[in-house]
């Protein structure tokens, strides 16, 4: 016989599995265990094994000798939709014993009003288990054991579940076809069911009467290891065990996709444990809008992060006057041009990159978004809002219908005046897109024949949802940013250290929603004109504070993942590229950013006290030679030393605050990067 042994999952106390507040857990329904009231937030593999299920709340293992382990943390935690839980693990995963797999933020359950009871079990006790023996029910830490299992000798796999006290099943072809029907009879039929939904282990259905669901009927079915009525989220639950994705697949089968709106079904979740949104509507907007723009940018802040260092390192190599000791790119040279290309692509490129991420997301169809995102980005595209051809005369911008609000009209859609603004390196609005196309390719599917869906779904999801993005979304970001610019100018114009002070502490919030483009052609024409630019000298002091942010976090995080993200977008920061540094970091932990935003407002202040100026665009602390006065031009002999005591300041500020009252290793259990339901609904407070 071979025996292993089952190590806790989180340190805590044990309790006999009896205890547990879950009838399906307690009465032993799921198979042998153990419960545990946890005290740590630190998750570690019990077993050896593969990861063979997981989903937010708890996840399953296989061993080699064929135990099949289940760790559930908390008990109806699946209401909250994985936000307390962070996995560092995937199915198919190879784990050993003690392993750590994960975090949980135990107190957002214990928020919800939910308890936070770990269950650990062997979920095909009678197929595998001989014995199973508990080491005192004493208090524990996170990889110390717990129990010691003894597997049966000669197993013959018997069953899919853990209800093994039943026959075998008697149904031939697809057993869970079959099994299927049997349960939707048993809770009443089709017309009984609202919506289904599964965990790792049971069938969760919101029934329209559950009073009309036959309990014993459900229960003596081969397959179905028990029920049980959650009254405080209004779930008919159906307990399968492992084989359950099986099971609801085939159930969704049979009932149609009507019975799985997420959306609709994250609401009634919701609303039946009594969530709230926040009071403030408008920190409501932030949030989910945030959460959203961060869970689309994560999949690809590696990717920026190198981007970002390759072109910091290309900077430096290809800069005669200021590097001459390590130079040797000349930036006229093919060499030069490539480098650079495989360097900013990731972010030239940004809508196609987000939207791909942001529509997996946001369950639509990825492929579908990314092609919109191309479309924006198209060099033909872009070109219309520069001089172009029509009826063989040049056009220039603005000339098609004049302006609107003060934005030129530059180009025209079946003859309806729009403004086109540029979309390479934004984020928002291909986000705004993968949000769209959900509803839109749902209601085509419903509507189009199957023998055209296939064609003309993506077809016509891209047209419509392309064409709104065209029409609405680019031309408000502009009126929006074309308001910005204006009080910004007039900021400048009024008083430099009060705008300095502003402007960088602010500047960076206007960029996660890429309403900063107006302010760049203020930049450029502050440099066409005088041959520098204040406004400059400014911003590049807001890039340089992120930097410091994630350098904060990168200081104090004793997360290995997280150190060595914080310390990738630190260097792409001050390599003038802040994008992982912000959507890597520092908005996904929100008083990140707003406190490496006072390192900004203070480099700012002091630009601005001492009339700083910059001579060109590169920025950050790899563009001070920005800072240098060139010859011809007229300039503070220590503009240079003022930009780096402006730097200095910004960074021990930008690192201070959030050292100390920005980050601490707990912010990362509660963050989930983006909602799965609909986040601009929840924006708007709706």
């Amino acid at each position: 016989m071979a025996n292993t042994k089952i190590l806790a999952p989180l340190a805590g106390q044990l309790i006999p599995l009896g205890e547990v507040e879950d009838p399906i857990f307690s009465k032993k329904v799921m198979g042998e265990g153990f419960g545990l009231k946890p005290t740590g937030r630190k998750i570690v593999a019990p077993i050896d094994g593969e990861v063979m299920a997981l989903q937010g709340h708890a996840f399953g293992l296989h061993h080699p000798d064929g135990l099949e382990v289940l760790t559930h943390i908390g008990i109806e935690t699946v209401s909250l939709n994985g936000k307390p839980f962070s996995w560092t693990i995937k199915i198919g995963d190879h784990v050993h014993a003690g392993d750590v797999v994960g975090t949980v933020d135990l107190a957002q359950i214990e928020a919800a009003n939910l308890s936070t009871t770990t269950i650990v079990v062997i979920t095909n006790t009678a197929d595998k288990l001989d014995k199973l023996e508990i080491s005192g029910y004493k208090i524990v830490a996170a990889g110390e054991q717990a129990a010691e299992a003894t597997a049966k000798p000669d197993i013959v796999q018997a069953s899919t579940t853990s209800n093994t006290n039943k026959p075998a099943s008697k149904k031939s072809g697809n057993q869970y076809a079959s099994l299927a029907t049997d349960i939707i009879a048993g809770v009443g039929g089709a017309k009984n069911v609202d919506k289904v939904i599964h965990c790792i282990t049971r069938l969760r259905f919101y029934l329209k009467d559950h009073n009309a669901a036959d309990d014993r009927a459900i229960e003596g079915l081969s397959g179905v290891a028990g029920v049980n009525y959650a009254d405080s989220l209004g779930q008919y639950q159906v307990v399968i065990g492992p084989a359950v994705t099986d099971v609801y697949d085939e159930v969704v089968d049979q009932l149609g996709e009507g019975v799985v709106d997420e959306a609709a079904t994250d609401d009634a979740i919701a609303e039946s444990i009594g969530n709230k949104k926040p009071k403030n509507p408008f920190v409501h907007a932030f949030q989910a809008i945030i959460g959203t723009i961060t869970g689309a940018m994560m999949p690809i802040i590696g990717l920026l992060a190198a981007g970002g260092m390759l072109n910091g390192f290309l900077s430096l190599v290809s800069n005669k006057e200021s590097f001459s000791a390590i130079y040797f790119i000349d930036p006229a040279s093919s060499t030069f041009t490539i480098l650079q290309s495989m360097a900013m692509a990731p972010f030239y490129f940004l809508p196609i990159l987000v939207g791909f991420s942001a529509a997996q997301q946001l369950k639509s169809d990825p492929f579908v978004v990314a092609a919109i995102g191309a479309f924006l980005v198209k060099p033909e595209f872009i070109n219309l809002t520069n001089a172009h051809v029509v009826n063989n005369q040049i056009v220039q911008p603005g000339k098609i219908a004049g302006t609107l609000f003060g934005v030129s009209l530059n180009s025209n859609f079946f003859g309806l005046p729009i403004n086109i603004p540029s979309y390479a390196y934004s984020i928002f609005p291909i986000i705004f897109a993968a949000w769209l196309a959900r509803p839109v390719g749902q209601w085509l599917k419903k509507q189009l024949p199957l023998v055209l869906r296939s064609i003309f779904q993506p077809l016509l999801t891209l047209f419509v949802v392309g064409s709104v993005v065209l029409i609405i979304v680019g031309p408000a970001i502009t009126l929006a940013s074309q308001g910005i610019s204006t009080i910004v100018n007039w900021l400048l114009h009024l008083n430099y250290p009060l705008s300095g002070l502003i402007i960088g502490g602010l500047y960076q919030a206007l960029v996660i929603f890429g309403l900063h483009w107006m302010v760049v052609p203020l930049i450029a024409n502050e440099i066409a004109q005088t041959g520098h630019s204040t406004l400059n000298a400014i911003v590049n002091f807001t890039m340089i504070a992120q930097g410091a942010g994630a350098l904060a976090v990168w200081a104090k995080t004793k997360i290995p993942s997280l150190k060595g993200l914080a310390g990738a977008g630190f260097l792409s920061a001050m390599a003038g590229i802040t994008e992982p540094a912000m959507y890597g970091i520092n908005l996904k932990y929100g008083r990140v950013f707003w406190m490496a935003n006072i390192g900004g407002a203070v480099g700012g202040l002091i630009g601005g006290l001492f009339n700083l100026n910059m001579y060109g665009f590169t920025g950050s602390l790899i563009g001070f030679p920005s800072f240098a006065v060139p010859k011809g031009q007229v300039g503070d002999a220590n503009n240079m030393l003022i930009f780096w005591i402006a730097s200095a300041a910004t960074i021990v500020v930008s690192f201070a605050m959030v050292y100390f009252f920005g980050f601490k290793d707990s912010d990362v259990d509660g963050v989930k990067s983006i909602e799965k339901k609909n986040v601009f609904k929840d924006a708007a407070g709706k």
